[in-house]
This record gives structure tokens, sequence and C-alpha cells, in this order.
């Protein structure tokens, strides 16, 4: 049996990138003969430390437990086929790590899904930001013999660094995803949003919007927002939901309209879309902001909306505010998109291909 040793940041079922990027291809590789070795750094109770503010000692005993713990990965990569990095190995800017993992002779798979090489720290840790060094991404890419990104944009800079890229998007396990009826009120018209204390920013940018709709609509519709965060310092009435895992799909089938707006930046056009097909795949109809990989996945007008101004933003969700017709066409639109697309189903032959085909590549051609 070959083994993959996984060198990912978080636990398993807790960073939607490493989900839905790696985790749920774990039974497929499994099937086909390969064993996992899930190696994480951050458990439970260290996350919850890590991603407050300040408690500088405590996190300090975090990073000395993880450096501690890449050590012995080393050891252990030395017996593997292949070594599968999702983002970096450590959570500092150095890549020692990796450079010691370059050197044995084990293929090294690198897995990114965001514009990585920008500084993009989160809200507990701006002060540490310095520790980053983002740049590293580049070198990771360089040691690496294979390099795959969920995007062309992110595939378009790994390329500089290291001519061997695939692009694999961000997919949905179709069969997971399945709406159920757990529609609290169906006299209102729910508008959604999921994502991490991370990119809850962005949702503040739709914010504007949603004051005109409230405006407008009143009592007809009410704003969810599924997140890992009970912080909500912003003033517009919204439903806050902790993110669980056993109720995640119980919580996004309330939605009635998706959102997901974006700033139009460098960071944002390395996002692969997950929230929007995340709500897709369930026939719930999206709005999306024009960036990035967004304009790829949608079809205005037919499977969703994409949206750049403000106006566009407030007649799109309007006009599906107004019919319950046009939500469930749009809806069975975007869903039947994810399905032939950007569904694990479609694409589990090509991750297997890939992560078979680092094993004929010579760590002399580096």
């Amino acid at each position: 049996m070959k083994k993959i040793l996984a060198i990912v940041q978080h636990r398993k079922d807790r960073s939607p990138g490493q989900r839905f990027r790696f985790e749920h291809y774990i039974p497929i590789l499994e099937k086909n003969g390969y064993e996992i070795i899930f190696s994480n750094i951050i458990n439970e109770k260290d996350d919850k430390v890590f991603y407050s503010k300040k408690k500088y000692l405590r996190k300090l005993l975090i990073v000395i437990k993880a450096f501690i713990h890449r050590l012995k990965d080393i050891k252990t990569a030395k017996q593997c086929d292949v070594i599968f990095i999702y983002r970096e190995a450590f959570m500092l800017g150095a890549t020692y790590f990796e450079k010691r993992l370059a050197k044995l002779d084990v293929p090294i798979i690198f897995d990114f899904d965001d514009s990585i090489w920008l500084n993009d720290t989160s809200e507990g840790n701006q002060n540490l930001a310095w520790l980053k060094k983002p740049q590293k991404t580049a070198k990771i890419c360089k040691l690496s013999d294979l390099v795959i990104v969920g995007n062309t944009y992110l595939a378009n800079y790994a390329k500089i660094h290291n001519p061997n890229v695939e692009i694999i998007p961000t997919t949905i396990n179709t069969n997971y995803h399945k709406c159920t009826d757990t529609k609290k009120d169906t006299n209102r018209i729910c508008i959604g949003w999921t994502g991490t204390s991370t990119t809850l920013k962005h949702y503040y940018t739709a914010i504007p919007v949603l004051e005109r709709i409230k405006e407008k609509y009143g009592e007809r519709v009410y704003f969810k927002i599924i997140v890992n965060s009970n912080n909500w310092t912003q003033n517009i009435d919204v439903e806050l939901i902790n993110w669980s895992k056993e109720r995640e799909i119980d919580d996004l089938c309330e939605f009635d309209i998706g959102i997901m707006p974006l700033p139009d930046d460098e960071w944002s056009k390395g996002k692969c879309g997950f929230k929007g097909l995340q709500c897709m795949a369930l026939g719930i109809p999206v709005v999306m902001s024009q960036v990035g990989v967004n304009t790829k996945i949608i079809k205005n007008g037919h499977n969703g909306y994409l949206a750049k101004q403000e106006k566009e933003w407030f007649n799109y969700l309007c006009k599906l505010i107004d019919s319950a017709e046009l939500r469930e066409t749009i809806g069975n639109a975007g869903k039947k998109t994810v399905q032939e697309e950007y569904s694990v189903h479609i694409w589990e032959k090509r991750v297997l291909k890939l992560f078979k085909s680092p094993l004929q590549i010579s760590k002399d051609s580096k």
C-alpha cells in the first residue's frame, strides 16, 4: 500500500480549504490503495488560542510544539511515497521544513487555493503579520515536484516558479450536499452567507446593499451568516450561526438566496468560488461579485448572477426576492453546473492520476 503524508495546518473538518481540496478525496485515495497519514499541527484546543488576540506566550508554545511535530514528520516522510503540502508546512515565514522534505527521495505535491503570496493575516494575529513572509510561496513552488492550484490566476503565478502546474478547481461532494426541508419561515426570504472569521470582512462590503434591501422589503427578508465567530459589530441585524459540521447542510438549506461579495483586488482574484459553489450544489440561487473565477463559474442570468456595482447587486437581489419561480430556475441551473463541472465525482480520476504521477518524477530534475 502506498503512503501519502498529508502536511496540513488544521484538524479534519475544520478548514474549508482543506476539506474541499483534499479531505473529501481521502476516502477515494484509500479505496485506490493509498494510506493517508494526516499530520496537522493545530489541534482544537490550540486553535482557539492561536486565532485569538494577544496571548503571545501561549502562541509561542503552540509554535514550538508545531516545530517538534514537523521534525517528526521528516522522519515519517522517509517511509512515504508522496508528500502532500496544503498551503505551507509551518505557520511562520521560513521554508525550513519544505527544504528538508525536498532533500528526501519522495515526490512533493504542493496545493493552494488563495493568493497566499500576498499578505492576508487573520484579525487575531495582525500584530504578528511580520512573521508570515508570504513570499515563501514562490520557494515552496520551486521545491515541489507538482503544484496544484484552484484556478488560472493562481496557475499563472505558480508557473513562474515551477513548470509542472495543474488546475483542480475547488470541488463539491454532491452526495453530501443534499438539501433538507429546514426552512423556518416560508413567508420570509433568507439571504445567506457562509465563511470564516477571516473572510467576514468580505461580507461587510455587501452591507450597504443589504441595508437598502431591508429598507425596501422590511420583515419580508432576513440575513443569516454561518461563521466560526460570535463577534458581530456591524450596525445591521443578522442571524449569526456558529458553523457546525453536524448542522452545516441544514443551516445552509435555510438560505433562499446565497451571496458571495468580494472586493475587486489581487487577493480576491485567487479565490476559487467555494461559497457560491456550495450554495449552488444545494439548488440555492446565488449572486456573486464579478471577480476572478466567479466569472467562469457563473453565466449571468442563467445559473446565477454576477454583480459589480451596488446597483447591480440591488437589482439582482430584488429580482430573486420577488420571484419564487426565478429562484427555483436559477437554483436548478446552478446545481446542474456543480454536478457537471465542479463535483468530486467529475474530478476524482484526475486527482488520482496526479497523486500517481509524482512517483514517476525524478528528484534530479529540480
